[in-house]
């Protein structure tokens, strides 16, 4: 099969539990949740998206997009090399045959994921962070990261869901500080919880 992708660039991943590492983030384009479209967004699922997904580039099979990878790595050997999968909605797109020819390529593949499609084949690191109003299949991730605050998405719902990490992201715009605020505030009250940061924004990486 054939991948749109929105953008495919080298950056050090920003949050979460492997903040710090260097990573090639291949973002997919389209969403179940929201057509990425800003005449769209008061009928979405989700409402609050701040990521661009509309668009980019398609690539013709697994083992085109895998080398566009490599390429993206900018060390001169493959140790250590890591490519985090995101969107939109990556699972609308991934499949076992991306997965196999990343890792042939010697990537620790990871996934950021709405949790509400399947895992087609085995990934080393998964992220997922449910939506208000969306399905969760996924029933175990390594870490769970629930933008806060989701009418409809308590953190209570999810507490006792399967994974390393929980993780309290406040949600971004106008608001930001005051979610910030509640969401260390909930923290502070409910120690099963982390606070997360996008420091990628301060660093200034995309």
């Amino acid at each position: 099969m054939s991948y749109a992708v929105k953008e495919l660039f080298l950056t050090v991943q920003g949050e979460g539990a492997n903040i710090g590492r260097v990573a090639v983030f291949i973002r997919f384009a389209g969403c179940n949740l929201w057509s990425g479209r800003e005449q769209d967004r008061a009928k979405a699922v989700c409402q609050f998206c701040d990521t661009d997904f509309v668009g980019g580039e398609r690539f013709a099979s697994a083992e085109i997009l895998a080398d566009a990878a490599v390429t993206a790595w900018q060390a001169k050997t493959p140790g250590g090399r890591m490519v985090v999968l995101t969107g939109g909605e990556p699972l609308l797109q991934v499949d076992a045959a991306l997965i196999t020819a990343l890792k042939q390529r010697e990537f620790t593949v990871a996934i950021e994921t709405n949790g509400t499609q399947p895992i087609p084949a085995p990934i080393d690191w998964v992220c997922v962070s449910p939506k208000a109003g969306a399905p969760l299949v996924l029933d175990q991730a390594n870490e769970l990261k629930l933008v806060y605050p989701q009418v409809g998405a308590a953190p209570e719902q999810f507490v006792d869901f399967p994974a390393g990490y929980h993780w309290l992201s406040p949600m971004d715009g106008p608001d930001r500080g005051a979610n910030t605020e509640a969401a260390a505030a909930y923290c502070l009250a409910h120690p099963r919880w982390r606070l997360a940061i996008q420091a990628h924004k301060s660093w200034g990486l995309p």
